[in-house]
């Protein structure tokens, strides 16, 4: 039950995505919510709450914000996070994703490949931070971090 059931991006104030942000987005929902694992710790002498979970994303302020409600919708935590330590990752990030759909449409396999391996690790060490970020606050394994991680990307960006 240490999972998320249910993401929502509060996009507000930002720009309309573009296409291909879009189908990110999507992609990084569908593929977080068929597989991930979300733990929250106990808390001042509380039990753990217990998931699944409903997450809201959001930036305010600068400030990536992760609002944790439980199953019936109750808010059981917020974590917010400064956006300074993802900036350079994400600006890298976007680079190499660009470089990779411009390399889909006229490069050969090889090349494609090469990129694609940079852009995964450059998403690796979006997902670390993360992880980094949030020890303490809450768990959460590699796969969903790196799932995490797009949708901060999306965010940051917004279009």
């Amino acid at each position: 039950m240490n999972r998320i059931s249910h993401i929502t991006i509060d996009d507000t104030g930002l720009p309309t995505p573009t296409p291909e942000i879009e189908q990110e987005r999507r992609v990084a929902i569908f593929d977080l919510l068929e597989d991930n694992s979300f733990t929250l710790p106990a808390r001042e002498g509380r039990a753990a709450p217990r998931g699944p979970f409903r997450l809201r994303l959001a930036i305010r302020e600068r400030r990536l914000v992760i609002e944790v409600a439980d199953a019936g919708e109750t808010l059981v935590a917020a974590v917010h996070l400064s956006l300074g330590p993802f900036r350079q990752v994400v600006k890298d990030y976007y680079q190499i994703c660009g470089s990779y759909f411009d390399a889909v449409k006229k490069l050969p396999p090889a090349q494609i490949e090469a990129i694609d391996m940079a852009r995964r690790g450059i998403h690796n060490e979006g997902a670390r931070i993360l992880q980094e970020r949030l020890k303490g606050k809450a768990e959460l394994d590699i796969d969903t971090a790196r799932r995490l991680f797009t949708l901060i990307c999306v965010l940051h960006f917004g279009g």
